[in-house]
């Protein structure tokens, strides 16, 4: 198994009400959010991002971390699980250039909406599924993503993930350490249906045979 190291150090913080968003999201706003489609990327706050648009302060402070922790290059190859419009991909590309980069995402929403330059090399696609052949990439990297599968088919995520990549992998999840933060992640969460403590996904880990790096998501 990998190293727990937060690659995410650098991403900007936001203060979040999680005890408030709690109190106004409903089991109708996750059916809607899991959907994935334009309610949860640019409809409704309640559904989801409630505008999902471009922003540089968010992934390029980020990439260098990324390209440090692997020593990504211009020969370098990632994969992004759960790309969404690509946004990370783009900065990639423009802080790193001539690295190769593609991304895949359960939603069409999503896919059909991405950024520009990023539509050439994103596709519709299950992360359970992943359309590539054997060790086709240096490093896979799947954010807040794998956790949306229910626990079986998140244990096929991560083999898959662990299946294209053939010199490292990153991913974080859904995640507690005590009670609080349960309830805190319970009221929070819109669209994980895989969410454990943080020695459940460890051993989770290791049964199953991932052996990138992680971390986790509580709010």
């Amino acid at each position: 198994m990998g190293q727990e190291i937060d690659l995410l150090v650098n991403y900007p913080r936001t203060k979040r009400n999680v005890d408030e968003r709690g109190q106004t999201k409903s089991e109708e706003d996750r059916a809607v959010a899991r959907k994935f489609g334009q309610d949860f990327f640019d409809g409704d706050r309640r559904h989801g991002y409630g505008g999902f648009n471009y922003m540089p302060r968010f992934w390029q402070p980020v990439i260098p971390t990324f390209q440090s922790h692997f020593g990504l290059d211009a020969s370098s190859s990632v994969l992004d699980v759960g790309c969404a419009k690509g946004f990370m991909l783009h900065d990639m590309a423009e802080l790193i250039p001539g690295i190769t980069v593609k991304g895949v995402d359960i939603s069409e929403y999503a896919i059909t909406h991405a950024i520009d330059d990023m539509k050439p090399h994103v596709s519709v696609a299950s992360a359970t599924k992943l359309p590539f052949a054997d060790k086709s990439f240096d490093v896979v990297i799947s954010i807040n993503t794998v956790h949306n599968l229910v626990r079986d088919d998140c244990a096929t995520a991560l083999r898959e993930i662990e299946r294209v990549a053939r010199g490292g992998a990153f991913i974080t999840v859904d995640a507690y350490r005590d009670d609080e933060e349960k309830r805190r992640m319970m009221a929070w969460n819109l669209t994980a249906q895989t969410i454990m403590h943080v020695d459940e996904w460890k051993a989770f880990f290791a049964e199953i045979g991932y052996t990138g790096d992680y971390y986790w998501f509580i709010p």
